[in-house]
């Protein structure tokens, strides 16, 4: 299993935080791998929310994956996993209050059947350690956008 987490404090206020969060299809705004996000089943920005997202391929091609809101504590808290797709990951952002705004933490997590996959894809370079790192590297580039995520709240009107 690989693990990868990142942290940011953003000068906004946890609830507008965690709402911007919450609403998948802001995604695009802020993660460079998305291209779109559409809300498939459940109430938008809820705990059960399915969004349907497309993602950059290494062709250049946009390849479906699903995400599930799976905890959605306000102002705290939200977790997520990817029901299907490329990559099986799940995660979550957790939110505190300090004083010059709010904390953020960005935890991913990809399961061993997605690093077994990632391992064994034709004509890869096969060998563990490179690829366990290539691998690792992945997750943790995908967290570090959270410093993104911090320039494109910081540069919203405040509400």
């Amino acid at each position: 299993m690989a693990f990868a987490e990142h942290e940011v404090l953003i000068s906004r206020d946890a609830m507008a935080v965690y709402l911007y969060l919450l609403d998948a299809t802001n995604l695009p705004l802020w993660c460079d791998s998305v291209r779109s996000v559409t809300l498939l089943q459940g109430a938008s920005a809820a705990k059960g929310a399915v969004y349907r997202k497309m993602v950059a391929g290494r062709s250049g091609l946009s390849i479906p994956a699903e995400l599930e809101i799976t905890t959605a504590r306000p102002g705290a808290e939200i977790e997520f996993q990817v029901i299907s797709g490329p990559a099986h990951r799940s995660g979550g952002y957790y939110l505190s209050t300090e004083s010059g705004g709010t904390r953020v933490r960005f935890a991913l997590e990809a399961r061993a059947k997605e690093a077994i996959g990632f391992l064994n894809r034709p004509g890869f370079l096969n060998k563990l350690g490179f690829t366990s790192r290539m691998f690792q590297r992945n997750l943790r580039s995908e967290v570090a956008q959270l410093e993104r995520l911090k320039d494109v709240l910081e540069l919203q009107p405040a509400i």
